[in-house]
């Protein structure tokens, strides 16, 4: 068998059947095309079913040394071809022992990072930032505002429709990863952001999209990004800013404000509490704090009045005596 049948075959069979969303099965084929076009130039168009362990360590130090990839990336290459070929096992198209990644070493996992988080100021700065005196102003400042009171996605808002949005129970139902769905509730403020922008845009359908563009077409993730990265640089909060960020800035605020992990990992729709985890970080500030905090200064406070007041000698340490 050839590439593409076999590449289609795991993308349209298994991916679908795992309820991967388009996002992902397009990452997914690129990876599995950047493989096999490079088993087509450095081994002469060998078919997925005769391709080595061998093979794959040596298209690993080509990641490294050619295309200059970290761990991340040479981590994720590997993740979508061992899920590539389990799938053909399952399938029953390649025998077991022909699995070139059945016994294929593992790759050290990358240390994750910890989340970079806006402060409050830096929030209410991006916030303001957009004029609510058009309806792109008002639509960007809606958008700005529901990333980060509710931690969606970005995937997740661009595919918001109307009928989603009810701000009458103020509550917004978006699709997570894996098609599950989840009700995320509204803070009162938000609503009446959200109201504006949806009063101004004028009605629509349920199905409609939630966030317009300029010429009536849904608002796509890509857009998104650009609207938040843009409106970041305006408002000048220091670091790049992106959807995910304001996910983890509306995650870190509730830690911060003593919201349980339980009912964090709930709103963010991750499946996994471990995946929530990551947010049980504290910043330096925090640090600081809690050092401030520590009863140590108050009770050196109370005996201040024993320590002498002039200067001490420096006391030097008798001589060592070699007679004993």
């Amino acid at each position: 068998m050839k590439w593409p049948y076999w590449t289609t075959l795991y993308l349209r069979t298994h991916c679908v059947a795992r309820g991967l969303r388009p996002l992902s099965i397009a990452a997914y084929e690129a990876i599995l095309k950047q493989f096999a076009e490079w088993i087509r130039v450095t081994h002469a168009d060998r078919p997925p079913d005769q391709v080595t362990a061998r093979n794959v360590l040596e298209y690993l130090q080509h990641l490294r040394e050619a295309r200059h990839n970290g761990d991340a990336a040479v981590n994720r290459q590997l993740t979508v071809l061992r899920s590539f070929y389990r799938a053909i096992v399952a399938m029953g198209h390649l025998e077991p022992t022909a699995n070139p990644m059945a016994g294929f070493p593992r790759i050290k996992a990358v240390p994750r990072k910890l989340p970079v988080a806006l402060a409050t100021e830096q929030v209410t700065r991006l916030l303001v930032q957009p004029k609510t005196d058009t309806i792109i102003g008002l639509r960007d400042r809606a958008l700005l505002a529901l990333l980060y009171g509710t931690g969606i996605r970005a995937s997740e808002c661009a595919t918001l429709n109307s009928g989603q949005v009810d701000l009458v129970q103020l509550t917004i139902t978006v699709h997570g990863k894996g098609g599950h769905e989840r009700a995320i509730p509204l803070n009162v403020k938000l609503a009446e952001v959200l109201r504006n922008y949806a009063r101004a845009r004028g009605p629509a359908l349920p199905t409609a999209p939630f966030f317009r563009s300029r010429f009536g077409r849904p608002l796509s993730r890509g857009a998104i990004y650009e609207r938040v990265r843009s409106w970041g640089q305006r408002s000048h909060v220091g670091i790049a800013l992106s959807p995910h960020r304001l996910r983890h800035t509306f995650a870190t605020h509730l830690v911060r404000a003593g919201v349980g992990l339980v009912t964090i990992r709930d709103l963010l729709g991750h499946r996994q509490i471990t995946s929530t985890q990551i947010y049980l970080h504290v910043t330096a500030d925090d640090l600081r704090n809690a050092a401030a905090k520590h009863p140590i200064g108050r009770l050196l406070a109370t005996v201040e009045h024993l320590l002498p007041a002039g200067r001490l000698p420096f006391q030097r340490p008798r001589a060592w005596n070699a007679g004993g």
